[in-house]
């Protein structure tokens, strides 16, 4: 045995651990040594009698600060590295050096009020973010968006769907002439003009009764939703208005950025937690902004009664959409602070609010 290794062995070890040599992730088992305030490493590679040695003056070595159970990590000037999970030695050495101040993470950790409050303080944060800096951010994506971009999503949005889950439409040709002249009547006093918007017809198969826009102009009308409204060819009219409102107000836009909003938050608050929690966590977030908020809806109907009163149609057919959804499909919703949506009773009564307000103004709204 070499004279280093004898003069070693009658030091105490400061900590267990493994030692990554220089530009190497070999782990080798060791032990830390402390000679007259110089570290050493000493390495045990094939047995007792093969040693290695590895000296680092104290000002020359950099010891990470503790973390939770994070292991240590302790670097010398040659760029090898020893690593220990014994938390407690390496505090102990560092505090007979007069080094003993733990790091602030694991000060937070340790005094069970101060992690309280750095919880507390998080949440704020993050509620802040949520309710103030998300909504510009929201704001200022929106602006740069090139046109390209709602373009490629509702392409393949629709392409999914016609994959999936809807079907041709099997209305009769006349039939859907008669809705796309009255649907070109609104759309002509829509920002963008007539042009800006087109109007598909399709058979919902699962999804029924519906009618929604995405982010091009591009607008879906089912087969099922003609045949609800029957004879009231207006009251179709009044919903696509609705949905040129969720276009021109880029509410599948704002949809969108606040969904991937809310999730990176939700990633910056959880760290690391694993992909399945992951998953479940952003996608959690994605479902806040499924559904258009009240404000979108609100803004919708009323542009929609906008749109119906400069076109010389009734501005107040799309209540009577509300009116056919309580007697036809039992939907007696009530406001709630709960709900994304206003309540169906209430959404009502605010068009044929605003349509009175309109006419007693004798407003003719424009695009």
């Amino acid at each position: 045995m070499s004279m280093g290794s004898t003069l070693v062995s009658d030091h105490k070890t400061i900590a267990t651990g493994v030692w990554h040599p220089p530009h190497s992730n070999r782990e080798v088992p060791a032990r830390l040594v402390d000679i007259g305030g110089s570290l050493i490493v000493v390495s045990i590679e094939e047995g007792e009698e093969d040693r290695r040695l590895v000296w680092g003056i104290r000002s020359d070595i950099e010891i990470s600060p503790r973390v939770g159970s994070i292991p240590r990590r302790i670097v010398f000037g040659n760029e090898s590295l020893f690593e220990t999970r014994d938390n407690d030695a390496i505090d102990t050495y560092l505090r007979g050096r007069g080094e003993g101040r733990s790091g602030l993470i694991h000060g937070l950790e340790i005094v069970r009020p101060r992690l309280i409050g750095f919880a507390l303080a998080v949440v704020v944060l993050a509620s802040v973010i949520y309710r103030y800096a998300l909504p510009a951010l929201v704001e200022v994506a929106v602006l740069v968006t090139p046109p390209v971009v709602p373009e490629m999503m509702s392409a393949g949005t629709l392409k999914t769907l016609d994959q999936v889950t809807f079907g041709p439409s099997k209305l009769p040709e006349a039939e859907q002439t008669a809705i796309r002249d009255d649907f070109a009547r609104i759309a002509v006093n829509a920002q963008g003009g007539a042009s800006r918007y087109h109007l598909n017809f399709r058979d919902g198969g699962l999804i029924g009764p519906n009618a929604f826009a995405l982010p091009d102009g591009n607008l879906v009308l089912t087969d099922q939703l003609v045949a609800l409204a029957g004879s009231d060819k207006e009251m179709i009219t009044a919903v696509l208005g609705h949905e040129i409102g969720h276009v021109e107000y880029k509410h599948s836009l704002r949809q969108l950025y606040t969904a991937a909003g809310v999730a990176g938050l939700v990633l910056l608050i959880a760290g690391d937690v694993g992909s399945g929690v992951q998953d479940i966590l952003t996608q959690g977030g994605g479902l806040l902004a499924l559904s258009y908020s009240r404000q979108a809806e609100a803004q919708a109907d009323r542009r929609s009664v906008e749109l119906m009163l400069t076109a010389g149609k009734d501005p107040a057919a799309l209540s009577r959409f509300f009116d056919l959804l309580e007697t036809k499909l039992d939907d007696h919703g009530k406001t709630s602070m709960l709900s994304t949506h206003p309540g169906t009773p209430e959404r009502k009564q605010a068009i044929l609010d605003y349509v009175r307000e309109l006419r007693a103004k004798g407003d003719q709204p424009s695009g």
